[in-house]
């Protein structure tokens, strides 16, 4: 067996072998021992203290402006005069805590710090409302004006089971029809997932009339004037009630798909993807 060395450490390794008055450090394990002393923390120049850190108005501005809490932290208070709580407060003892403390009233500054966080941007806000309608000179938008006189109901189908490729001609079909006539146009169509899409559009006719009040007509036969309008696929529908249910956008997604295996020859297997596709339809009161 070799021993490869460098000469000079075989030199002296053997010097302190024989030399009686070194210690045999080379013998002794060497432990790093954590003690109170090397744990201290550094310490910091006078210098560095005495240095100012640097300041930022803005943000000086933001923290002398901002409301600040009570000191000891939030409490809990007592219910507002427009609670529909209040009766509760007068028959049992509810205006005391769980400790049998007397509860404080509403400090204003303190929900302030939450409802109004920054009241010189919600002001800037409100300005720049204000001279956008000065601007326009009272005039609305065509969506602002439909959203004052029409009513929206967003309805999300289930997943059929086809492809986006086959239900998007459906979707263009029914697009900008009134309800009544595009369930027609389902009935008689020759896909089948027309049947699907069909019984989808009589369920969002149902959920108008009974969760919104749309499409039922009290008391505007005889004030309203009838008129004819032009629809998206570009057809002339006579209005005759303005709260006639109709279809105003359509359009189909991407749902979830399962896979099924496909063996083919020599052992081979494929995967098959069961597409299917959800719907969304949007029906608004009103024309």
């Amino acid at each position: 067996m070799s021993l490869h060395l460098p000469s000079r450490r075989v030199v002296r390794t053997a010097t302190a072998l024989t030399s009686p008055q070194t210690k045999l450090n080379l013998l002794t394990p060497i432990i790093q021992r954590r003690t109170g002393f090397s744990l201290r923390p550094w310490k910091v120049d006078e210098a560095m203290k005495s240095r100012a850190k640097p300041t930022n108005p803005l943000t000086e501005e933001y923290l002398r402006k901002k409301p600040k809490p009570p000191a000891g932290g939030p409490k809990r208070g007592s219910l507002s005069s427009s609670s529909i709580f209040e009766d509760e407060e007068i028959v049992g003892p509810t205006s005391q805590g769980p400790e049998g403390k007397k509860l404080e009233p509403r400090n204003p500054h303190t929900m302030a710090a939450a409802l109004d966080p920054e009241p010189q941007a919600r002001k800037r806000w409100e300005r720049k409302m204000v001279i956008r309608d000065i601007h326009k000179r009272g005039r609305l938008t065509k969506t602002q004006q439909l959203k004052r006189e029409e009513r929206v109901m967003l309805l999300k189908s289930h997943d059929f089971k086809t492809s986006v490729k086959k239900l998007v001609p459906l979707a263009k079909q029914i697009a900008g029809k009134t309800v009544e006539e595009a369930i027609v146009q389902m009935r008689f169509s020759k896909k089948k997932v027309a049947k699907d899409v069909k019984e989808h559009l009589e369920h969002a006719r149902n959920e108008a009339i009974t969760r919104r009040g749309m499409g039922l007509g009290l008391g505007v036969k005889g004030t309203f004037r009838q008129k004819q309008i032009l629809t998206k696929d570009g057809e002339r529908v006579q209005v005759e009630d303005p709260t006639t249910l109709y279809v105003d956008e359509a359009w189909c997604g991407k749902g979830l798909y399962g896979k099924t295996p496909d063996h083919r020859a020599r052992g081979q297997v494929y995967l098959m993807k069961n597409r299917t596709t959800c719907t969304y339809q949007i029906s608004q009161l009103g024309n």
